[in-house]
């Protein structure tokens, strides 16, 4: 049976800072200097900073489960978006990670199409992310999904300054 998919509970605040970090380490610790990787991780995927994202009424966070392991997750928040991104009512792809057992499954697409239903629910007309400029397999499937490049932004990763393309598309209603 494929994962499900469903919005993530108060009480996953731990296994989600664990697996947001392994998956963050997965795919980019060796983007920078170790110091600043583990610096970024415990900022970021701390359990009291998910236990506040999951109770932030402006976030969404979404995971996919099979047989109760968290196969992969997306958090979408509402908020302020670069002047590239025009809309009225932006909602932010903050995270969006699939475990390595799971890619290549599909599991992304249905993910994707889950956090367009968590965007409209939240009122938002476009989504946008920021996407490593040399990550290029994630570039890839954004531009799949239907995103565009309409900037760039800095990520600061510690004391280090990445480039982030800004890359945007309307929310797809479910129908």
């Amino acid at each position: 049976m494929p994962p499900v998919i469903r919005p993530a509970r108060a009480d996953e605040a731990a296994a989600l800072a664990e697996l947001g970090a392994r998956l963050f380490l997965d795919t980019y610790g060796r983007a920078g200097s170790p110091a600043n990787v583990a610096a970024h991780v415990a900022a970021t995927y701390g359990i009291a900073r998910q236990a506040a994202e999951l109770a932030d009424p402006a976030c969404r966070m979404l995971v996919a489960e099979e047989e109760g392991v968290l196969a992969a997750y997306a958090l979408l928040g509402r908020g302020p978006a670069p002047a590239s991104v025009v809309a009225a009512a932006p909602v932010e792809v903050r995270r969006f990670y699939v475990d390595r057992p799971w890619r290549g499954t599909g599991l992304a697409v249905r993910l994707m199409a889950a956090a367009d239903d968590a965007a409209h629910a939240l009122g938002g007309d476009r989504l946008w992310l920021c996407a490593w400029e040399q990550a290029t397999w994630a570039r890839r499937f954004y531009e799949k999904a239907g995103f565009a490049v309409v900037g760039h932004q800095p990520f600061h990763l510690g004391a280090e300054v990445h480039r982030d393309v800004v890359m945007t598309r309307a929310v797809a209603r479910a129908g």
